[in-house]
């Protein structure tokens, strides 16, 4: 099926130009040509216009915020966008050169792209004819094709990579640069440039109205270009890891400024690209995982790293890698300090503000110095005789019930994306095997001190709303059965027990603030605990009949919550759409409880 495109815009065909307006309204140091797609420096006319060359980059929109966010003092002077992943006119062009020129001329910024190489070169020499100094530097980091000649007939595109000459070159015409360094400097930038990406789903053009390729739910390209272009190979999809290394390997083993060379004895600046609509979350995996496969695998040292978002291809979800050696590597100092000009100060509102220092990749954790709180000197009471059962009795609830949760990880995955945010059978997967890593370590035969454990371990394991919940019920449990046996009484006495899981019940309302009938999980927790301390202390049950009355009421109390409309929790914000569904705490509950069951 078609993804459907669903955008906040207006007419497709005006959201270029609505988006200059946007951009230049909240960006007061913009300013826009009045009939051009063209954004310029609002306080670059004048001295600054007489003393500095000029920089002017552009493109095809769609790839914000390239290259209008890139705008601003220690940056570009000017940049002119085309419509959506299309090259802006050489009338553009010309009338963005001959607004910013100056006595000191002006560089043009050019992405290995056909229309932006003839539409920016038309330009310039229809300035230069007009007597304005004019260099370019066309920029093409690309590696996807480098090992297949017959497909790179086209050259290197140019990508994300780009953003670096930006920075470097507007540092330097800040300092008062001549054209001809700066456009030397620039071209020794594009050079060394190696860029590769992944892309994991395609992109929708807004006139279009839909994606301009296709990739299988299982698929991923690798090396696409920022126009969904055909990249390197299509394959199946891989750990994050593995993509990485793919990348990262491809640019070392080909681009020109790498290939053959002692990478022990380089230093990179990592650039790590979000396509468009990667989460931050993956980026940081991603970022992780190039900054080890460097440092480590292969020795290079990384003297800075930059993540976010530089060069976008519209929703595209993915990422691309960007490595710059260090100029100064070379034995030529006529970049003026190479790590200087890229931490050189600038107000572009696109450019990261990140720290100007190399990134930690080992000596990232520091020892934790708080007291254990597993420690046996916080319970004191009695343990049991040892020919009890207990400790056997923990052992086997604590596998059944980890076992049944673990089992049962996808129902309550689907029965929260119902009413929540789909993360409860997860959490309990995550923390069903927290438990049953920790719990060997245990000293069982303290079952207060194996409670208060084990309620340690879901206060770190288990997330959400679930986590604090289940925590505090098992410390309310460990502290009153302590409490019970401190004051005469012992383990075997039915009322103990009953007692302490009562006040572990207790301990959930006072914290969460439900109470039955709010459609949480204590609408089967409650039912239960109340089934097994009336069956242990009043009725004389034995503790297998007393367990499978409490299933009955946990699964009898999780069935009552589909009628209901949630009064707490997510489920609470759906209100009445949220009737028809039971409860996935209180299922979790149900199921807790019928695995007890001996």
């Amino acid at each position: 099926n078609t993804p459907v495109m669903k955008k906040l815009l207006n007419d497709p065909s005006n959201a270029v130009s609505e988006m200059i307006e946007g951009l230049v309204m909240v960006c007061p140091g913009l300013q826009s040509l009045k009939g051009q797609n063209v954004i310029v420096r609002r306080d670059f006319l004048g001295k600054e216009q007489q003393d500095k060359v000029a920089l002017i980059s552009g493109g095809g929109s769609g790839h914000e915020p390239s290259h209008a966010g890139y705008i601003g003092k220690g940056m570009l002077t000017a940049a002119v966008l085309g419509d959506v992943f299309a090259s802006p006119t050489s009338a553009q062009v010309l009338a963005a050169i001959k607004h910013v020129s100056g006595p000191k001329g002006v560089l043009l910024i050019i992405k290995a792209y056909t229309g932006d190489r003839l539409n920016f070169g038309i330009a310039a020499e229809l300035a230069r004819g007009e007597g304005i100094q004019v260099e370019t530097v066309i920029v093409g980091d690309d590696c996807a094709l480098l090992d297949n000649p017959d497909r790179a007939t086209a050259g290197r595109r140019g990508l994300a990579g780009t953003v670096f000459v930006h920075k470097i070159a507007g540092a330097l015409a800040d300092t008062g640069a001549s054209l001809s360094e700066i456009a030397d400097v620039a071209r020794r930038v594009a050079d060394g440039l190696g860029t590769m990406g992944v892309g994991l789903s395609p992109c929708i053009i807004p006139a279009v109205g839909k994606p301009g390729f296709t990739l299988g739910d299982d698929e991923m390209e690798l090396g696409l270009g920022i126009h969904g272009e055909q990249g390197r190979e299509r394959t199946t999809l891989k750990h994050a890891d593995d993509v990485v290394v793919d990348l990262l390997s491809s640019i070392l083993n080909t681009a020109p400024a790498f290939k053959g060379k002692d990478l022990a004895t380089l230093r990179v600046v990592l650039l790590i690209n979000n396509l468009g609509c990667t989460t931050a979350m993956e980026m940081a995996v991603v970022a992780r995982k190039a900054l080890q496969y460097l440092s480590r695998d292969r020795g290079m040292t990384v003297v800075r790293v930059y993540n976010g978002y530089f060069m976008t291809a519209l929703d595209m979800q993915g990422a691309s890698l960007t490595l710059l050696p260090y100029l100064d590597d070379s034995g030529d100092k006529k970049d003026n300090d190479f790590l200087a000009l890229l931490d050189h100060h600038t107000d572009a509102p696109g450019w990261p503000r990140t720290s100007s220092a190399a990134p930690y990749v080992d000596q990232i954790t520091v020892d934790y110095k708080g007291k254990d709180a597993h420690s046996s000197e916080i319970f004191t009471a009695a343990s049991v005789p040892a020919e009890s059962r207990i400790p056997s009795l923990f052992r086997q609830f604590l596998e059944k019930g980890t076992s049944a949760l673990i089992s049962k990880a996808d129902h309550l995955t689907e029965l929260d994306s119902a009413v929540g945010d789909g993360d409860l059978g997860i959490s309990m997967d995550k923390a069903s095997k927290s438990l049953l890593s920790a719990f060997p370590s245990w000293d069982l035969s303290s079952p207060a001190q194996s409670l208060h454990s084990l309620a340690l371990t879901l206060q770190v394991g288990l997330g959400g709303t679930s986590g604090p919940l289940y925590t505090i019920f098992f410390l309310r449990f460990a502290a009153s059965l302590e409490a019970s046996l401190k004051g005469g009484n012992s383990y075997g006495d039915p009322k103990v027990w009953a007692q302490a899981v009562s006040a572990a019940a207790n301990g959930i309302q006072e914290i969460g603030g439900a109470k039955v009938g709010d459609c949480t999980l204590l609408d089967a927790l409650l039912p239960a605990v109340a089934s097994l301390s009336s069956k242990l202390v009043e009725g004389g049950a034995s503790a297998e009949d007393a367990l499978a009355a409490a299933a009955n009421a946990a699964e009898e109390g999780a069935r009552s919550t589909i009628d209901m409309i949630p009064k707490k929790g997510r489920a609470s914000y759906l209100g009445e759409r949220a009737r028809g569904h039971v409860d996935p705490g209180a299922q979790a509950v149900a199921i807790l409880f019928r695995s007890l069951v001996l």
